[in-house]
């Protein structure tokens, strides 16, 4: 079962945007954009579901 919720709202410049939520209330992504309809960020929340199921983790050096 998921320990995580996609919660969809609009922010302060009136654009639609995403972040997932685990159980214990932390934010744990988001969408890092905001989408000009709620349609366009639900794609964005499905994208991420399709395409990061088992995503490498990568160190990146500074």
């Amino acid at each position: 079962m998921s320990q995580a919720t996609f919660e969809v709202y609009t922010d302060a410049s009136d654009e639609w945007r995403w972040h997932l939520i685990h159980d214990n209330g932390n934010i744990i992504a988001d969408s890092g954009e905001g989408y000009a309809s709620r349609q366009k960020a639900e794609q964005g929340i499905e994208s991420v579901k399709e395409n990061a199921p088992d995503a490498d983790i990568v160190e990146v050096e500074e």
